[in-house]
Order: C-alpha cells, then structure tokens, then sequence
C-alpha cells in the first residue's frame, strides 16, 4: 500500500502537542485494526490519529477542559474562532503574548481563540501549566507564527462535524466500548525513561505509576469484551512488563524526540506501539 501525502485541504491537527503522532502515522499503520465501526479517543491531545482516521462515529475525550472547549468551538463555531484568530494576528506582540496569557475570561469561543493563539505563538507549542492550572509557557521564537490557518480549521470542523467531544476521564471509555465492533486508540502521558525525564504538560495533574496501571487494567477490561485495544507509550521496562502481564502485543516504533531543553538529548529514540489484538490492517513489515 502506498502512503498519500495529505492535501492541503486534508483534515489534520490543528495544534500543536507535546507527544504529537502526525510523523508516527505511517508508523502504526501496519498495526491498525482491519475493521471496526466505533472509534474512541480518550487522550484526544493534537488528535492526529483521529484526523487521519477519518472515522464515521467518534467519540474523543480528556480531562483537559481547556482543550475540549478548543475543539468543540472548532466543530461548531469555526467561523467566528478564525474571526478571533485573525484579531489576535494583528495584534501579536510580546507585550499582547503576555497580556492574553495572563486573562483567562471571556466566552468559550474566546477562551478557544486564547489557546490556538497561545498554542501557536509560546516556545516550542507546548502546553503546561502551573498548579493553579495557569497557563505559563513563555514566548517561543517565531517570526511568522501561522496564528490562523483558515484552511486547516476548516477542515478540522468539517472532520469532527459528527463527532462526539466531551470532557472525560480516560476510564470513562469503560461505560462506551464494548464490542469487536469499538476501536479504543490510547495516547496517555509517558511513563519517564528516568527521573529526570517526567513531563507533566498534559494537565496540571502528574500521570503516576497508579495511573499508568489504572490504564493498563482498563484496556485489560476492554480486551475481554472483544474491543480492539491500542495504547503508546515509553520503551520502559515498567511499561512492557505491566502490558505483558496482560499478554498485550507490544512493537517498537522510532519516534523524534524534538522536546528537551538540552539540545544534545533530542534525537531518535524507541517508543513502544501495544495492542490487544492481531488482525492488522497490513501483514507486520
């Protein structure tokens, strides 16, 4: 199977997002399922396996409030969110970047605008904040930050026209996915490789070991009611002994590491692709 280069018009994320898998698509296509009709994301992040999914029925959650009020406003107010946007370009500055970061009001089209524009103008697209749950990444380097890409929100709202989007904790999925007919994509927070590698950007919540085994046991559930399971994570010992406990398949994926302040340990590295099933939608290369 040859691989499309998407269009410009095709549906992909519109975020930037630490742990993002647009570059890992081609990656995880082999382990795709061959067939399913209900898909469920519950770490949704940048979303890029649901854009390029595509799928007919979707239900994409997080515990990010932030971010799902981002994507619903993408879905069904896209117009007046790129209104926003193309204010918020006019207008940037590193004074206006930091007046924008320090007000959190507004409606939930504005607050979506504050994101994607915050998003797209701070160092490196991250998304971190402090235990207030502020957000505090500083200004990035950009001399022409793509703060409003009207094309690219389009298709975007058009893509998740008929999905459902809610704020919800990943177990929550338990209550939803309950046949072979049910594809559950995972993307948690990373177990650390070490001590000093723990990013905690995803909420103001650390992802612990309990939570990584609180995952664990739920694709376990998931798996004994015949759902196709698909979770990523670190190339951990803790990761593939607590997934082999539980007679997941695990496979190695190369993946860039582009995030660390230390310019020298950004590279290539192993992550780890863990499924519950083995009807792949290609033969394993």
């Amino acid at each position: 199977m040859v691989i499309q280069i998407p269009k410009e018009t095709s549906p992909r994320p519109f975020l930037k997002w630490a742990g993002g898998k647009s570059r890992l698509i081609q990656q995880y296509i082999p382990y795709l399922p061959k067939s399913y009709k209900n898909y469920y994301e519950p770490f949704l992040g940048g979303g890029a396996v649901f854009f390029y999914l595509q799928p007919s029925t979707a239900i994409l959650t997080d515990i990010n409030a932030e971010l799902i009020n981002t994507y619903c406003c993408v879905r069904d107010h896209v117009e007046e969110l790129i209104s926003l946007l193309k204010k918020h370009k006019n207008r940037h500055s590193k004074d206006y970047y930091y007046s924008v970061r320090n007000n959190c009001g507004g409606t939930d089209i504005e607050k979506a605008a504050r994101l994607i524009y915050l998003n797209k103008t701070c160092f490196n697209g991250l998304y971190r904040v402090n235990s207030q749950g502020k957000f505090n990444v500083p200004l990035g380097r950009y001399d022409n930050p793509n703060i409003c890409s009207e094309v690219l929100l389009k298709a975007a709202s058009e893509a998740l026209a008929h999905a459902e989007i809610r704020q919800a904790d990943f177990t929550e999925v338990l209550n939803c996915a309950t046949s072979a007919d049910d594809f559950v994509f995972f993307d948690p927070p990373y177990h650390p490789l070490n001590d000093t590698s723990y990013f905690t950007a995803y909420s103001q919540n650390c992802f612990s070991k309990k939570d990584q085994e609180l995952l664990r046991d739920t694709c376990a559930e998931l798996a004994s009611r015949g759902v196709r399971v698909m979770v990523c994570n670190s190339d951990s010992e803790f990761i593939k002994k607590i997934y082999n406990d539980i007679n997941f398949e695990t496979y190695k994926i190369k993946a860039a590491r582009s995030i660390n302040s230390n310019i020298k340990n950004r590279g290539m590295i192993s992550e780890l692709l863990i499924t519950s099933f083995k009807d792949f939608y290609l033969p394993k290369q």
